[in-house]
């Protein structure tokens, strides 16, 4: 049996959840953060015409061969520590090398990925993630992207309803030291009256979207594991991640018109792992809202017992569903 490399924050609870799952079932496990190139991690990589990538990777606690590694486990590692010491125009040169050699080879391995950093890098637009769930026959809201208070207003003209405005990409932002998150809001005859900074970026909208209560459903090749997330106020029901005090959960099942879709979406994307959120409608009807190629997962866990990090261990161990 071959290593499993990790490529994760040290800091990152859910990953070392999944090590030790790994760990206990006795598989070989290397871990890096990309933080620790150049200074506390050895790249030594080579290829010629007989061979493909040979060589290894080396911290302080251990080395792994790059042929010997069969699966990778890849989650928001940090930025590449330099030297000190390093002008600013140095410490980019150095940085772009380093991109391009560690994560250059690192993408090359020839190995089972949950999932692929270029895939998942490309499955972070939710342009390309609503597209790709309507085609794969998963519903979708009503949505508009734009920069154009007209084209806003327009929108709301077109929905029969309440719109809600949403960040595009990630909703976290640090301000003077503090972290702030942008949550979905309702969009008020107030709002659309008055529509400035419209202008300075691209915001989306979509047609809100009546709800019993909402899905996780966390995929790990192919295992669906789905929690109800259910809120008993006004913020957390337009916002669940804004009143976490509010949720309750409970574990469901995934219909299979839903499942057939969402493998068709996952593997449309080139994804073995995915968050994924719906909300299922007072009739039933589940709308998909989005993928996040690298979401959190271990709350779920602890507060449902599904079994995510073993899915997670058992896709990097090519361990059938």
């Amino acid at each position: 049996m071959g290593n499993i490399l990790v490529i994760a924050a040290r800091d990152d609870w859910p990953t070392d959840r999944v090590v030790k799952v790994l760990a206990d079932r006795g598989a070989e496990v290397f871990r890096m953060d990309a933080a620790e190139f150049p200074q506390q991690l050895t790249l030594a990589g080579r290829i010629d015409a007989r061979r493909g990538w040979t060589g290894g990777l080396t911290n302080a606690h251990r080395a792994v061969d790059l042929a010997d590694i069969q699966a990778a486990y890849y989650r928001r590692p940090t930025a590449f520590q330099l030297p000190k010491g390093m002008s600013e125009p140095e410490r980019r040169f150095a940085a772009a090398q380093a991109r391009a050699g560690l994560g250059g080879i690192i993408t090359a391995l020839d190995c089972r990925w949950v999932s692929d950093p270029a895939a998942m890098s490309r499955a972070e637009y939710k342009p390309l993630q609503l597209a790709t769930a309507r085609q794969c026959g998963l519903a979708v809201p009503p949505t508009l992207i734009t920069n154009s208070p007209d084209a806003v207003r327009a929108f709301a003209g077109d929905i029969a309803g309440p719109i809600i405005c949403k960040p595009v990409a990630s909703p976290v932002l640090i301000e003077d030291d503090e972290l702030k998150v942008a949550y979905t809001r309702r969009i008020t005859e107030d709002d659309l009256a008055d529509l400035r900074g419209i202008d300075t970026t691209a915001h989306l909208f979509q047609a809100w979207i009546e709800k019993a209560y909402e899905v996780r459903l966390t995929v790990a090749g192919d295992r669906l594991l789905a929690a109800e997330i259910h809120s008993t106020t006004s913020a957390g029901q337009t916002d669940w991640r804004s009143d976490y005090q509010s949720l309750s959960y409970r574990v469901t099942d995934t219909p299979p018109v839903i499942g057939d879709a969402v493998r068709r979406l996952m593997r449309r994307l080139n994804l073995r792992f995915g968050a994924l959120d719906f909300i299922v409608s007072p009739d039933g009807q589940w709308t998909f809202l989005e993928v996040n190629p690298c979401g959190e997962w271990d709350w779920i866990q602890h507060r449902t017992g599904l079994p995510i990090a073993e899915a997670i261990a058992d896709e990097l161990q090519g361990v059938p569903a």
